[in-house]
């Protein structure tokens, strides 16, 4: 007898597990033109546009000073980004380092504008913001590689020449 799969069977509405809510769902409205693609990210929901992430969207009751929506960008924009947005600030959570995420907070008086803003940078395809994954990871893959093999090949002494 042919097995049925989990997804055809009917849902109890009442068993199912209630989705999460999706924090700042504006932000996603104003990104629909671009039809973008979430995921989840660090208890947070991840927004891409094609390939690259270009934000986060968080709120938690954890460390609620980092609560908003998270700039996917790279240090040398901080500065140009800081003119548009002066209460984006760095991400606590990661250790109080300067990293490429940046955050404008969801406590802040001009969050909505400031998100939307953002979003409409997003639309632009302003290359200050989004980044593609795994990019920085595979050039650590690369130099971790090259130090394996380096520590793989035995230390050769060649005898001097006659």
């Amino acid at each position: 007898m042919p097995r049925r799969s989990q997804s055809s069977l009917p849902v109890d509405p009442l068993l199912a597990k209630p989705r999460k809510r999706v924090p700042h769902e504006f932000v996603l409205e104003a990104l629909a033109p671009l039809a973008p693609m979430t995921r989840p990210m660090f208890g947070c929901l991840a927004i891409y546009v094609e390939e690259k992430i270009v934000l986060i969207l968080r709120e938690k009751p954890k460390y609620p000073a980092d609560n908003g929506v998270w700039l996917a960008t790279t240090e040398e924009h901080h500065q140009s980004l800081r003119a548009e947005f002066p209460r984006m600030r760095s991400i606590g959570l990661l250790g109080g380092k300067i990293t490429g995420w940046q955050a404008l907070p969801s406590d802040a008086p001009d969050f909505e504008e400031s998100a939307l803003r953002a979003c409409e940078m997003v639309l632009a395809r302003d290359p200050r913001i989004g980044k593609v994954p795994g990019s920085r990871s595979k050039s650590k893959k690369k130099k971790a590689s090259a130090k394996s093999q380096a520590r793989a090949l035995p230390n050769v002494v060649s005898a001097p020449a006659r």
